[in-house]
């Protein structure tokens, strides 16, 4: 009897030891089995993205802050900026919003498509769809407009439309400039002026 009961001892322990072991082989598989990758299913690369990705070291809702000689603070975002690979000078930018703050109070906001900027000679041509807004009540569009971030100075390259306290206005060309006694901002335009007058007071 004691020898069947030492067998029987010996036979608990084995199992003891076999048993967790023989689980934990079971699930092992089991793990290895659910993560098996299929290496030859790779997540597509685009070489092409990359490549512009590498060139266009750009910037998203880049901003810029500055002073102008006369004191206006100009204000500028984009919502994507970069520079031209082929002419560190030049950065061109999309989604361009800015304003340019004059010590007078008076106060004008610039939108554009795009714009390209020379920074050595301070130049910024905005491009497609230029709004200009200023707070005297003048709103023009055009499609090109040059502008300096050194001095308060903008003229467009293209035609303008739009409206103002006068009326209607279309030209061929208009210019932003400051009064030097006042330091006011001054609308010029030349080129085959329209005028439609409209009173402001032609509602009453």
């Amino acid at each position: 009897m004691a020898r069947q009961g030492n067998l029987h001892s010996r036979l608990v322990a084995w199992l003891k030891i076999l048993l967790p072991l023989a689980a934990l082989g079971l699930l092992s598989t089991l793990f290895l089995l659910s993560r098996s990758i299929d290496t030859t299913n790779a997540i597509p690369i685009s070489d092409i993205d990359l490549e512009e990705r590498a060139q266009q070291q750009g910037a998203s809702n880049a901003s810029f802050a500055g002073m102008t000689d006369s004191g206006d603070q100009v204000i500028v975002n984009a919502q994507t900026a970069w520079p031209d690979v082929t002419d560190p000078n030049r950065i061109l930018a999309q989604g361009v919003v800015s304003r340019v703050e004059m010590p007078s109070g008076d106060v004008i906001d610039i939108t554009s498509d795009a714009a390209e900027v020379l920074q050595r000679d301070y130049i910024a041509t905005l491009i497609g769809d230029v709004v200009i807004v200023t707070s005297s009540g003048y709103r023009m569009i055009t499609e090109k407009l040059e502008s300096r971030f050194d001095t308060l100075y903008a003229e467009s390259l293209a035609p303008v439309s739009g409206t103002g306290p006068p009326g209607k206005l279309d030209a061929a060309r208009m210019r932003l400039t400051t009064d030097p006694e006042t330091g006011d901002a001054h609308l010029l335009f030349t080129g085959g002026v329209k005028l439609l007058y409209q009173p402001q007071n032609a509602e009453e």
